[in-house]
Order: C-alpha cells, then sequence, then structure tokens
C-alpha cells in the first residue's frame, strides 16, 4: 500500500517542493509514497475562479469561502476515505511525535493549507476536518506546516530509513531529547570526544546516554521533562516502552 498525500492548495507547483529531494525524495521515486496536489481554484464556479471574499463584520483582509473549500473537501474525501483530512491552522492542536507515527501509519493524509485571514468557521463545523499547528508563530500559508508534517511521516514509512531502528533514539521518541552525538577526529579544536564513548563498554555508552538525554530534556525541555517522569509505558512517540524482566 502506497502512502498518499494530498494537499489541498491555491500553489501545487510548490509540491514535492523539498519533499522531491533526499530521503522523501528517494521515497517518492521508489514508489513509498504518492503527492498528489489539488488545487482549490478547480472548484470555484465563477468566471474569476474567486476562493476568497471580506470577513463578515468587517476587518482587514480576505477569508477562504466555505462553498468552494468545501467542494474541495468532498474531492479529497471521496478518493481517500480513509485517510485523515488536516488542516494547518495555527490555532490547531500542537503536532506530536505521536500523531505523526499515527498518521504515517495509516494510508496517507489529505492536508488543507489556509492562505489569508484563514477558513470560514462554517467548513470545521460541517466536514471531519482535524486542525494541527506546528509552532506558536504565524506562516503566510499552510503549504510550509504540509512540508513539515509530511516529511515526519514519510521517513517513517517502511524501507525510507536505511535501518528500522534508525528513528528509535531520536529527539521525542522516548519523550527526552535526543543525547549529544561524535564521530571523528577524535580531538577537534583542543575539544575531546568523551572517554566513555570510546570505551567499547555498551551498557556504561547506554547509561552516559541516558543520562546525558535526562540532563538536556530537564534543562532545556521543562515541559517535556515532568511529562516523562509522570508519563506511563507508552512513550509521547507512540512507541512502547519496553519493561526489563529479572
Amino acid at each position: 500500500m502506497t502512502f498518499t498525500a494530498q494537499i489541498l492548495t491555491l500553489y501545487p507547483e510548490m509540491f514535492p517542493g523539498p519533499l522531491g529531494v533526499s530521503l522523501a525524495g528517494r521515497a517518492l521515486e521508489e514508489g513509498r509514497w504518492a503527492c498528489e496536489p489539488i488545487q482549490i481554484r478547480d472548484f470555484a464556479e465563477d468566471r474569476h475562479r474567486s476562493v476568497d471574499d471580506t470577513p463578515a463584520g468587517g476587518g482587514a483582509g480576505m477569508v477562504l469561502r466555505a462553498d468552494v473549500l468545501g467542494r474541495a473537501v468532498d474531492h479529497a474525501l471521496e478518493r481517500a476515505p480513509d485517510a485523515p483530512l488536516i488542516a494547518m491552522t495555527p490555532r490547531g492542536a500542537p503536532l506530536t511525535q505521536a500523531r505523526v507515527r499515527a498518521i504515517a501509519s495509516g494510508p496517507g493524509v489529505s492536508i488543507l493549507c489556509g492562505r489569508f485571514e484563514g477558513f470560514d468557521e462554517r467548513l470545521f463545523d460541517a466536514r471531519p476536518i482535524e486542525e494541527i499547528s506546528i509552532g506558536d508563530y504565524v506562516l503566510s500559508g499552510g503549504e510550509i506546516g504540509a512540508f513539515t508534517l509530511l516529511d515526519a511521516c514519510i521517513r517513517l514509512l517502511p524501507g525510507v530509513m536505511g535501518a528500522a531502528s534508525s528513528g528509535e533514539e531520536e529527539s521525542f521518541e522516548d519523550g527526552l531529547l535526543e543525547y549529544p552525538h561524535y564521530t571523528r577526529p577524535q580531538i577537534w579544536e583542543g575539544r575531546t570526544i568523551p572517554e566513555v564513548l570510546r570505551s567499547g563498554d555498551h551498557a556504561k555508552i547506554a547509561a552516559w546516554r541516558k543520562r546525558q538525554a535526562e540532563t538536556i530534556t530537564r534543562s532545556r525541555r521543562p515541559d517535556l521533562w515532568e511529562r516523562h517522569r509522570g508519563g506511563p509505558d507508552q512513550s509521547p512517540s507512540g512507541a512502547r516502552r519496553e519493561t526489563k524482566k529479572d
């Protein structure tokens, strides 16, 4: 089954964009995922292909029309009824590794990219749309958020990363930020790779990495640290922690 990404946008020429190179690009060439942009203007019914209008009640900017978007969304839902339909919006729920992992495990995703002042609210009342945000800031449109979401999903698809275990110890996979990495040369500008990493003692290395991850998370992301300390056996990424038995 090919993971299929439908992107509803006013700028379909932006895709695949950066997703056409590196890991995602190679996976696209290999058919591990499919990129299917949908031009929202194709669902406008006037000769000017209008997709927006002035805000009801007054105010600056323009608002994307519910009738045009409704037709576009219905088209996407008809083509991929089992894929989640997501709108990239600043007011959406924060994107997490757990949500990424859940999406990547399915048949694909349909992503609605906003522009201008956003969407007519009635669209969310009438259609099963999940709102997701990639951060507490405002972008010119949802396309950059779509790139972020898709890149996070594509790298988890089977066969995309070189080894199945490549992503298991990355940031957020166990509720912690990742430990530091080092490589050759052994000494650079007077700075040496920590001795424990050169010891060959895998148990000591694992313990050192765990302590480093905990220290970094505690100091840089106290919110993650508190969640990690009180978290259940399932990590925030959706990957289940293994329980060691004596």
